[in-house]
């Protein structure tokens, strides 16, 4: 049984946009958060969905993802008065600074 050459490529058409559709709600690479030189813990491809929690407060965290990040001070991604999140592009990263205290968790910035 032949299949036509149009309905083949409608198929894998459908079938990427599928594909793309599922990668959209994981930042594709990984988060490495440290604490004054010492390794605290890795994210691989987390969800760029809601809030996460680092494992202990971090100095230091390398964004290798293809998604820009908030990092904030407390541990459920809100902002404390007078206090403010740190934008963290894709690809970079950043160390904190001790007048705005430890990481303690982050979020996705939207794009």
């Amino acid at each position: 049984m032949r299949v036509s050459r149009p309905l083949a490529a409608l198929t894998g058409i459908a079938l990427l946009g599928i594909a793309l559709t599922a990668c959209q709600d994981q930042a594709s690479g990984t988060i490495v958060a440290r604490n004054d030189g010492r390794y605290v813990e890795t994210f691989s491809n987390p969800s760029i969905h809601g809030c996460h929690r680092f494992r202990q407060d971090v100095t230091h965290v390398n964004n290798h993802t293809l998604s820009s990040m908030l990092l904030y001070t407390t541990p459920d991604c809100t902002v404390p008065p007078g206090g403010a999140g740190i934008y963290l592009n894709m690809q970079s990263s950043d160390e904190v600074v001790r007048s705005t205290g430890l990481w303690r968790s982050f979020t996705f910035a939207p794009e």
